[in-house]
């Protein structure tokens, strides 16, 4: 079964809110360790994807993810970092919608 995108979309925000929260200068350093995993998940799914497949690698296994965000400096913060990156990361997807896939059709 895979994860629903609504559900991912929802924690995604919720992640980014959470960091967006945060004081300074705790702020700059979850910042960092969001960027990081970042990176690496452009090194998983490279600059063209859909938002299917972030969804699908957030619902297969984040504790890489999670592991990063933590050596990273975001200590118990580190899935709400997580979730803030694959945030992020989500509006680089040729599908994304200003929070939501966007509906493709196919050409006749």
């Amino acid at each position: 079964m895979s994860y629903a995108p609504e559900n991912a979309l929802f924690q995604w925000r919720e992640g980014e809110r959470r960091l967006a929260e945060t004081s300074e200068p705790a702020r700059a350093d979850l910042d960092r360790a969001a960027d990081a995993v970042v990176e690496q998940l452009r090194r998983r799914l490279g600059s063209s994807f859909v938002l299917g497949e972030l969804v699908d690698l957030y619902g297969a296994d984040t504790d890489w993810a999670t592991e990063l965000a933590r050596r990273h400096a975001a200590g118990t913060d580190a899935a709400a970092v997580v979730d803030a990156a694959f945030g992020r990361y989500a509006r680089e997807a040729s599908d994304f919608a200003g929070g939501r896939a966007r509906e493709t059709h196919a050409r006749p």
